[in-house]
Formats: structure tokens, sequence, C-alpha cells
């Protein structure tokens, strides 16, 4: 041991000597205990404990080191391996309440309902009763029609009635037709199926009704009108709803007939009540003035004068003629104007 220390003394002077630089000494190196051998009949000192074994303290050898860290690998794969399972089934989870979510909202839109749910869709009958009402009779509506002008819908058979004194809606007062006023109005054969529909045994309580009326009058019943089908260009039918009343060909005149006074002495009569009149062009005056006088029930002693612009017409004139020979002055909005006066008749005078 002197000597060792002896030889490192006298190289750091040397190199002291040289002007070289210092080096640190190499750190000492312990020399191996050397343990005597144990006598006979004595045991030796205990033997190490084996790398890992229990209540082991001191360092591990170098070559064990690249062991231990695989088993830190394979401890974080593990873990990472139990994270993605747990995020695989929270992931399901959500999936299936998603799943669930849609079957509950299917259920409320469109599947079957609850009994909560049926009772709250239940609508009352008296909430629809004014939108299937004629509000002319006040019953529910038979045979459904529809005024094209308004879209006001009424029984056909009141409708019908109604036009007979009026030519204006009797819901909004609009003009349906100037003339004609059943040319105007269709058949709701869909209004008329959802009134079957939310009123029970109306449609066969009715069906009885028409069936007992034209039996007990002896008339055969009338079968229920069907949509013709008219063919188009690409070869497909069309249904198309017609009028409930045909206007006739030769009905090709429409008159409208204006009041403009009476003398004194045509006594009592009554007011026209229609003053629109569609009849054939080959009527004449004197049509017109028997249509006025039964119409109004004037006195055989008072005479009628039919005016047409400023012409005094005669029995035997043709509307035709007359609208031909006078032209668009007579005309007005399509109609012939005719205004007719009563004046007491000359042979009553004398």
């Amino acid at each position: 041991m002197e000597g060792v220390a002896a030889i490192a003394a006298g190289n750091a002077g040397a190199a002291k000597a040289e002007g070289a630089a210092v080096m640190p000494p190499p750190p000492p190196v312990s020399p191996p205990a050397l343990t005597p051998p144990p006598a006979a009949g004595e045991e030796g000192p205990a033997p190490l404990p084996e790398v890992g074994a229990p209540g082991c303290s001191g360092s591990r050898p170098p070559e064990l080191e690249p062991e231990r860290s695989l088993g830190r690998l394979r401890g974080r794969f593990e873990d990472y391996d139990e994270e993605l399972e747990e995020d695989e089934e929270l992931e399901e989870e959500e999936e299936e309440e998603e799943e669930e979510l849609s079957h509950f909202s299917l259920r409320l839109e469109g599947g079957r309902p609850d009994s909560e749910d049926e009772e709250e869709r239940l609508i009352n009958l008296a909430e629809l009763t004014p939108y299937i009402l004629c509000s002319i009779c006040k019953g529910y509506l038979i045979d459904a029609t529809t005024i094209t002008e308004c879209l006001h819908t009424f029984c056909k058979s009141c409708i019908v009635r109604h036009f007979y004194y009026s030519n204006r809606c009797p819901k909004c007062n609009v003009v349906v037709h100037q003339t004609q006023p059943l040319y105007n109005i269709r058949l709701d054969r869909q209004l008329q199926d959802i009134v079957y529909k939310l009123v029970i045994n109306l449609e066969e309580r009715e069906k009885k009704q028409m069936h007992d009326f034209y039996k007990e009058r002896g008339l055969e019943v009338p079968k229920p009108a069907v949509p013709q089908s008219v063919p188009s260009s690409k070869g497909r039918t069309k249904k198309v709803l017609e009028s409930v009343f045909r206007i006739p060909p030769e009905l090709d005149m429409s008159l409208l007939l204006e009041f403009i006074g009476a003398n004194e002495g045509t006594g009592h009569f009554k007011p026209l009540e229609k003053k629109f009149v569609r009849v054939s062009g080959e009527a004449t005056i004197g049509h017109v003035e028997k249509f006025l006088r039964r119409k109004m029930g004037l006195d055989p002693a008072c005479q009628v004068d039919i005016i047409c612009g400023d012409h005094l017409l005669e029995q035997y004139q043709t509307l035709r003629e007359i609208r031909r020979a006078i032209g668009d002055a007579a005309m007005q909005d399509g109609l012939l104007v005719l205004h007719y006066g009563l004046v007491v008749s000359p042979l009553k005078i004398t």
C-alpha cells in the first residue's frame, strides 16, 4: 500500500515538473477482502440472499436491470390496455343510451302511444264542429259543396236553394258569378269523407233517408257521381272534378236587366230578385218582356219598354242581332245590358 502511494506521488511530481496538466488521481481500489476459511466444525457466514428475494435491500447487479425495465413496460402496457377497455365499455354504454333514446323518441312520434300520450292527443268533437257544419242549415255537411271564388263550403241542397235568390256567398257576401253562380261550385269529396269519419253513423243514416225518400216517390235512387278520367299527354289519366251543374251550350247569352223606373198609375209590382239572366241568343225582346211580367207580377195594362243604349227595342228583335248591331257599347263585363221601364199603356188612358 505504501509503495502504490509513493508511485502515484512521484508521477504527480514529474507531471508538475514537465508543465503538463495535472490529472486527478484515480480512485483507490480496495483490495479484495481475504476471509479466512472456516475452521473444521464451524459454520461459515450466512449466504447472501438471492436477487429479488424478500428482505434483500442491496443493489442488483447490472445484468438484471433490463428485466426490471421490461417489467415496468409490461405494467404500463397492461394499464393502457385496461384504460382502453374502460373507454370501450363507456362508448358501448353511451351507444346503448342513444339507441334507447332514439327508440323512445320514435315511440313518441310514430309508435304506439302510452295511455297518457293517448289522452293528450284526444280532441273533443265540439272543437271541430264549426269546420264541419253548414252555416245555412246549421247541420253537418251533406254533399259538401265549395264555392271556388271564396272556398266556403255548404251542403249542396242548401247552396243551390240559396242561389235561387242571390248570386253572393251567404258567408262572405262575395259575388260568385254575375249570371250563373251554380257554375262556380264544386263537390268537396275529401271534406265530406272527413265529416263521415268524424260523425259516427252519419253516412249510413243519410243513405237510408235518401233511399227511403226516393222509394216513397217511386223514383230511382241516383248513383254517386264519379270523377271522369281524362288522358294526359304522357299517357296517364287525370281525374278532373267537373262543375256540379253544366251550362247548356245553347244558353250563350248573358243579360243584365237594369230597372230605370215606373210612371204613376202602373200599380203595384214586385222588384226583380235576380237581374242576371242567361238565355239563348235566339231569344227575342218579346221573351224578355214575358219574363219580366211573370217575375214582377205586372198588370196586363202596364207596358214594358226595353232599351239598349239609346235604342228602343222591338219585340221581334233577337238578342244576338242586338249585340251584333250595337257592338261593344251594349256590353258590360261580357254582359248584354238591357234597361227596362214601366209605363201606363195608352189603351188604359183612352
